[in-house]
């Protein structure tokens, strides 16, 4: 994510510096006024595009981020039901077995 942001703060420092610079053309050729308004309009959708895209992104991995998360829950979730329902096995099995111990025990006894 701090990644992300600092790839963000980048952006918007180029972005800046592309507009000074095309500031300081435009200063120059007064004559292609025109021509450079245009170009400055172009530039501006496209970088607001970019811009756009850029924060679409960042929230589509957090999206992402988000869903691994869940799913990670989820899994450690199910893995510790099916612990529990194990030792519940082993344990009943357990109990079982000693109810059998205890049922021949005697016969064993009695011979």
């Amino acid at each position: 994510m701090v990644v992300v942001v600092m790839m963000m703060m980048m952006m918007m420092v180029m972005v800046m510096m592309m507009m000074m610079m095309m500031m300081m053309m435009m200063m120059m050729m007064m004559t292609t006024t025109m021509m450079m308004m245009m170009m400055m309009m172009m530039m501006m959708m496209m970088m607001m595009m970019m811009m756009m895209m850029m924060i679409t992104m960042t929230l589509m991995m957090m999206m992402i981020m988000m869903m691994m998360m869940m799913m990670i829950m989820m899994m450690m979730m199910i893995m510790m039901m099916m612990m529990m329902m194990m030792m519940m096995m082993m344990m009943m099995m357990m109990m079982m077995m000693m109810m059998m111990m205890m049922m021949i025990f005697p016969h064993i006894w009695y011979c």
